[in-house]
């Protein structure tokens, strides 16, 4: 058996389905959504093709420890929904499924991850809940207030919690 952990939130956004899909699929734009604090850089050169086997590389500091991260789409649906998965990085498992549904005249963002820490199984959920938990619903809840800003949507949205789950596969 091993833990997993399931993070799950949402934000409804007051703006068709196919331009919040639109600023998504430009992975640049992850730096803008992401907090100051991870000093994370797409180092993917040029403009970013996503589609299902794109692949895109990144830089980040995690609680001041620099990191590579590799993800690759895996699955590409637009404007419905696409999954990206870690290739390399700080998890064992990342598998991040972004949803898009038209919803109440605008469109209802969900992120649903999956993620396995390294490490024996004795450990993790103790590095999981005083630093792993704490750090990702940080990032999750930046990107809700991010996303209003560079969208031009502040106080128009709603967001849910960031809950995450702990699971024994």
């Amino acid at each position: 058996m091993s833990d997993a952990y399931e993070l799950a939130t949402w934000q409804w956004l007051p703006r068709p389905r196919p331009g919040v899909f639109a600023f998504f699929a430009d992975a640049r734009n992850l730096e803008r959504i992401t907090p100051a604090f991870l000093n994370f850089h797409v180092l993917s050169a040029g403009p970013i093709e996503m589609r299902a086997g794109a692949r895109i590389d990144y830089r980040l500091r995690l609680r001041g420890v620099p990191l590579l991260w590799r993800s690759d789409i895996t699955v590409w649906e637009p404007p419905h929904h696409f999954v990206d998965e870690q290739r390399r990085g700080p998890y064992r498992q990342w598998t991040h499924t972004h949803t898009f549904e038209d919803e109440a005249g605008g469109t209802m963002v969900r992120d649903h991850v999956l993620y396995r820490l390294p490490g024996p199984d004795l450990v993790t959920p103790v590095v999981n809940a005083v630093l792993v938990a704490p750090d990702t619903r940080r990032i999750f809840a930046f990107r809700h207030t991010a996303l209003e800003e560079c969208l031009g949507l502040a106080g128009q949205t709603r967001s849910g919690p960031v809950t995450i789950v702990r699971h024994r596969l």
